[in-house]
């Protein structure tokens, strides 16, 4: 049996992880709440609002690349969904789809502002909600104390950089 001490540094890494995923799935609904053009109500002029959609996939794109470099090798050699060909990293790819194709609307809606449609941002960012937020909930449950105990002892958890 567990004592509650250590049932805290089992749930580490899904605590840390959890805190990066809602600050994530709080600005993906942010910039999709905006789409319509509320922003001006909010004081946002259109070049504010893209850089607010541009840092959302800034962040994701840096999250996503030291979890790839530094996490999930060390995790996929006991846990084959952070492998490379796996669920994780096949998500990841899904997910920067999306935010290739955000980074282009942007672009192009910073050069020429007139253009902007609130549609095509919404309709942008619908493609690749699904799969955000379904691995974002995902790796966290996979990184769960319950669910390390499965492939790591304490220490080795404990050992894991986060």
């Amino acid at each position: 049996m567990s004592s509650a001490r250590d049932e805290v540094k089992w749930n580490r890494l899904a605590d840390s992880m959890t805190y990066f995923h809602n600050h994530f799935k709080h600005e993906f609904n942010a910039v999709y709440e905006l789409a319509d053009g509320s922003f001006t109500k909010r004081g946002m002029s259109l070049p504010m609002y893209l850089r607010m959609a541009s840092q959302l996939a800034k962040g994701l794109t840096a999250h996503h690349t030291i979890e790839e470099r530094y996490i999930f090798p060390i995790l996929a050699k006991r846990m084959t969904m952070f492998s490379d060909d796996d669920v994780h990293l096949k998500s990841h790819e899904a997910i920067h789809h999306g935010l290739d194709g955000l980074t282009a609307l942007v672009r192009k809606w910073l050069d020429e502002p007139s253009t902007y449609k609130p549609e095509e941002m919404k309709e942008c960012l619908d493609s690749w909600r699904e799969v955000l937020f379904k691995h974002l909930d995902q790796e966290v449950a996979d990184l769960s104390g319950e669910h390390m105990k499965k492939y790591w002892t304490l220490e080795e958890v404990e050992r894991i950089p986060m």
